[in-house]
């Protein structure tokens, strides 16, 4: 019965996101324009970071993320009912934090996050382990591997050294982990159209994970609010 609800539930967002682009279509003329326009606010959303994306704040604890993509966390989260979330690349503690308080909301579940970098004012809550270490050292990938039960279902968010051949090892490693139905997540997929200096990040490290792996798609009806710091990076494990 719960596949064939999420069977349902993925024709829907399908036919939202058609419409979505036929209204892109007859409002513009030509969706080309929409894109460019796209295209143009992030950058000037980006570029703005002092006043948008790195001033965004949960509870007093600073998150670097879209806020539009907050609220789709949010929405999956709901979706996937996660009894583990790993995150590599905690920074301080912002996004953990908003994660353990939708947790609380949905009633179960814990956060992994891991960092090289270890702060003694991260955000104390007790569904949180801070994690101190490579996200693709071995020893760490064995620690939280032995930290995911049996049945567990596992969702995977990426965001730690945005360099690509760092995030396709993470991906290679982590994509493991998470269950079918469920996403791994690689935010900031954007950052080499804002970053020319940045040759190859998270984009260009998801593009040469997925033909290796066809049990994961690109979910984009998780950009449906236009403005995403993850296009493309909206990974869900069908089978």
């Amino acid at each position: 019965m719960k596949k064939l609800i999420q069977k349902i539930r993925d024709k829907i967002r399908k036919k939202r996101h058609l419409r979505l682009r036929q209204e892109y279509e007859a409002h513009y003329g030509d969706a080309r324009v929409a894109e460019e326009i796209l295209r143009e606010f992030r950058r000037l959303y980006f570029y703005t970071h002092e006043t948008t994306w790195r001033n965004t704040w949960w509870l007093g604890h600073r998150v670097l993320k879209c806020p539009l993509d907050l609220w789709i966390y949010q929405e999956i989260l709901f979706a996937v009912q996660p009894d583990v979330i790993i995150e590599t690349g905690t920074y301080e503690g912002g996004s953990a934090l908003f994660f353990a308080h939708l947790l609380d909301l949905l009633g179960k579940g814990r956060v992994l996050t891991i960092d090289i970098v270890q702060k003694d004012l991260f955000p104390q809550h007790p569904r949180i382990d801070y994690l101190h270490g490579s996200s693709v050292d071995p020893e760490m990938v064995a620690r939280v591997r032995a930290a995911v039960r049996p049945g567990d279902a596992v969702l995977v968010v990426l965001d730690s050294n945005h360099e690509r051949d760092h995030v396709l090892a993470e991906l290679n490693i982590y994509s493991e982990l998470v269950t079918p139905g469920s996403y791994l997540i690689v935010e900031d997929t954007v950052l080499t159209e804002m970053a020319p200096h940045l040759e190859a990040g998270p984009k260009e490290a998801v593009e040469a994970f997925l033909p290796g792996h066809p049990h994961f798609k690109v979910d984009d009806s998780r950009e449906k609010y236009l403005l995403s710091f993850n296009t493309r990076g909206y990974l869900q494990r069908v089978g």
